[in-house]
């Protein structure tokens, strides 16, 4: 499947391949990204890489097949929703950046986590939140509701960071969490 590029032209490039992952990475995949995170300097921290690593949703793997990109989500209730989310963390190496490829890397994401969402009996979130901490990003999103990205702004983090949803398709609230709680996999836990 073709996603648009950030000026909304298909992503047709062939030295970059998107692979699903989510819920189904192996040891050998987690050694992969803690390799590209701690070569980066991303993640030093070979426990902090490996939770991480478990939370990988698509990878991207460049013309030699060497993982160049990693989005990550983990489910997490803000206080001001008080409904469960995917907070998506997504990273490109260094080489990797500014090749267009931000944005069909986050919806194909978006697209892995709503099909995974339309498997199960009870939904485990309303959709995938992120919080842009690239300034270029941030300087870029200006619109209450994006178009190219399929996010809408709803606020900033206390890191004074914008904060932006994409709610799946037919997304339903659930029962409202407690406030300052978190759920994962299915349990809430304090943040």
């Amino acid at each position: 499947m073709s996603h648009p590029s950030a000026d909304g032209r298909p992503n047709t490039d062939p030295s970059f391949e998107i692979i699903p992952i989510w819920r189904n990475v192996s040891p050998e995949l987690i050694a992969e990204l803690s390799g590209l995170w701690a070569q980066t300097g991303a993640i030093a921290d070979p426990a902090s890489a490996a939770t991480r690593g478990q939370q990988a949703v698509c990878i991207g793997r460049d013309a030699n097949g060497a993982i160049c990109a990693v989005g990550t989500a983990v489910i997490r209730t803000l206080p001001r929703l008080r409904q469960p989310m995917y907070f998506y963390r997504q990273f490109f190496a260094p080489g990797f950046r500014g090749q267009r490829q931000t944005v069909p890397f986050f919806r194909r994401a978006c697209d892995i986590l709503q099909a995974h969402e339309g498997q199960l009996a009870i939904p485990e979130a309303l959709g995938v939140l992120v919080e842009l901490e690239s300034a270029l990003l941030a300087a870029r999103y200006v619109h209450a509701c994006d178009p190219h990205s399929g996010t809408t702004f709803i606020g900033y983090s206390p890191r004074g960071l914008q904060l932006r949803v994409s709610y799946f398709d037919d997304a339903r609230l659930l029962a409202p969490a407690m406030p300052g709680r978190r759920r994962e996999g299915g349990r809430s836990s304090r943040e």
